[in-house]
């Protein structure tokens, strides 16, 4: 949708937001869409992310008796969001601007109007902490290099060492000063950032402001191709960097001087901004880098992880729980870095801390376990692939290898055994094609009330169908065709698919053999599962010397 056919139908929400206006779950709304044939059509947005108009929202609210009244913030988002549609960004800086006396011409009355409507009942920091959150929440659902997720800002100020009052603190990509502000909290602190889009960097610098932080100064730019703080050394930098991006300037930054690593390739981004990060600190400085878990193994990297070893640079290595990065599911991890206070470097008893983390809840505690951390020397490290994977070095450490053999064995028994038993009675039946006669499309059901779909997946909507059954013939070799194009290319759609019609406890019967069927097919790849499992174990406790042959 066009931004003028969007003003047309006024503000628009997300089902998050039509969720706190009507004080319930996003599952409420998702289920009041699919039972009521009312309710608002999408006016924008995209399949998966859909925007409604807010007054036909608040019409059918009103309607069905679920609405609440809308609060002025919510009002001034949607007056925001109407204006700029998804560079919402733009409308929190002008906001800021309102709310720090700096608003200049461009900003819609409107959104002036309401928001100093707004600071009559609530403080300038208040409204604009609430404004944040909200495009924090709508960033952590449509994934954004301008917001670092709240769980790995939890992460990085967990792991971060203690400084003084007095520190510097320093952020090259610091969006719209998550991090920045979060870590470097202590009143005297001095906070340094920069950021490319310049509206997050206007943003961040205004809501310091409001926030009374005095010692904060971001400013806009491209920090690997024009740094804004070259003489900068900081006690601490803090860096979540735009992850997979290939277009860096490698091919005008070859000869750099903050490549004293190595020069990274063109597809190890993150290694840039690291060296960047590295280049902004003091002796005795710290780093503490988000990075994606391919960062630790990828073969282009190996010279400059070699590096980072084997100067003594690298002194933790943390692979946060899964989950941590909310705006995509890829694993993360946090590198933390230290300066050496000499040149010289690491010396032969030096350790890298291996932490992992991944079996934690992304909510839970922080605090690793004895189990979940390891020591590990550099002469293990500095192989041929310098992999900083905690996984690959914490788990031969501690793995129960005869427990694990022993348990994983007897589970592959008890498999075996009980598969056949899942293999469900057959006899001879009518013969090939004795079935192709009475049929009904699923398409035809579904107009009848009897189908309704839980995601692609159509299911029984009706006594008078069994789901079973249904998805069973579903599968069958002749709907499977029907679903395969010309071209080869297999996508279910189970519209056109025929079904045999049967009495209700025929119906049932064939769907509890197609029932069986799953079941033993389950159980065939849980077999298969385990005997990839069982060998991976036993081979690697003989190799390790962790299991032994029997006599």
């Amino acid at each position: 949708m066009t931004d003028n056919a969007a003003s047309s139908v006024g503000p628009l929400v997300t089902g998050a937001e039509i969720a706190r206006l009507a004080g319930v779950t996003r599952a409420a709304v998702s289920n009041w869409r699919r039972r009521y044939d009312d309710f608002p059509a999408p006016a924008g947005g995209a399949a998966n992310s859909p925007l409604f108009a807010l007054a036909e929202v608040q019409e059918w609210l009103d309607r069905q008796r679920k609405g609440q009244e809308v609060s002025p913030e919510v009002e001034l988002w949607q007056a925001m969001r109407a204006v700029h549609g998804e560079q919402m960004i733009v409308g929190l800086a002008q906001a800021a601007a309102v709310l720090s006396g700096e608003a200049g011409a461009g900003v819609p009355d409107d959104i002036a109007t309401r928001v100093q409507r707004l600071v009559r009942t609530e403080s300038p920091a208040d409204v604009v902490n609430g404004l944040t959150e909200r495009f924090m929440d709508s960033a952590r659902r449509a994934g954004s290099d301008q917001v670092t997720p709240e769980r790995v800002v939890r992460a990085v100020c967990h792991f971060a060492p203690e400084l003084p009052s007095e520190a510097t603190v320093f952020d090259p990509a610091c969006g719209i000063g998550v991090l920045l502000l979060s870590i470097a909290s202590k009143a005297g602190m001095r906070c340094r950032g920069q950021e490319m889009d310049a509206d997050s960097a206007c943003f961040a610098q205004l809501r310091a402001g409001l926030l009374g932080r005095s010692g904060v100064r971001i400013v806009a730019g491209d920090s690997l191709r024009a740094d804004q703080w070259p003489d900068l050394k900081a006690d601490l930098v803090v860096c979540d960097p735009p992850a997979g991006v290939t277009e860096w300037g490698r091919e005008e930054l070859l000869l750099d001087s903050r490549w004293d690593l190595g020069t990274p390739s063109k597809a190890e981004g993150e290694l840039a901004w690291l060296q960047h990060a590295y280049a902004h600190t003091v002796p005795g400085g710290h780093v503490l880098m988000v990075m994606p878990a391919s960062v630790a193994y990828r073969k282009a990297g190996r010279r400059i992880r070699a590096e980072l070893v084997r100067r003594g640079i690298v002194r933790q290595v943390i692979a946060l729980p899964p989950g941590t990065a909310t705006s995509h599911a890829l694993p993360v991890h946090l590198w933390c870095l230290q300066r050496p206070e000499s040149a010289r470097g690491a010396d032969t008893n030096h350790t890298v801390r291996m932490v992992d983390l991944t079996d934690n809840s992304p909510d839970g505690d922080l605090e690793p376990r004895p189990d979940q951390v390891a020591d590990v020397p550099l002469i293990e490290l500095l192989d041929d692939t310098v992999d900083l994977t905690p996984g690959r070095h914490l788990r031969p450490r501690h793995r129960d290898y005869p427990g694990e053999y022993a348990a994983l064995r007897k589970e592959l028994e008890d498999q075996v055994r009980s598969l056949a038993a899942l293999l469900p009675g057959l006899t001879a039946g009518g013969g090939p094609g004795s079935l192709d006669g009475a049929t009904t499309s699923v398409a035809d059901l579904a107009r009848a009330g009897l189908v309704t779909y839980d995601g692609q997946e159509p299911v029984s909507a009706s006594e008078q169908l069994d789901t079973d059954y249904l998805q069973g013939f579903l599968r069958s070799p002749a709907n499977a065709r029907r679903s395969t194009s010309a071209s080869g290319t297999y996508r279910f759609d189970g519209r056109g698919s025929r079904i045999p019609r049967m009495g209700i406890d025929d119906q049932r019967r064939y769907g509890s053999a197609f029932r069986a069927l799953s079941a033993f097919e389950e159980g065939m790849r849980r077999i298969d599962e385990l005997s990839r499992q069982l060998a991976e174990v036993a081979r690697d406790g003989l190799a390790t010397g962790a299991l032994a042959p029997e006599e």
